[in-house]
């Protein structure tokens, strides 16, 4: 019963995460044999201010 917690930065559609919950679930099936009813996928918005790659937060990089 893997639980995999997917964190985003913000603005990613329902539409968007519906279809990657669907295929990292077929992946959870594929690759560990795991039934799709449990499988838990988790999602994580998080504010651009908040997201910082090479020091540089995702609200200031164009």
């Amino acid at each position: 019963m893997p639980t995999l917690r997917v964190e985003l930065l913000e603005g990613r559609t329902p539409e968007q995460k519906k279809e990657l919950a669907k295929a990292l679930t077929e992946a959870c099936q594929k690759v560990l044999g795991s039934k799709p009813e449990g499988v838990d996928v988790l999602f994580f918005d998080i504010p651009r201010h908040d997201w910082a790659t090479g020091g540089i937060p995702w609200s200031e990089r164009q």
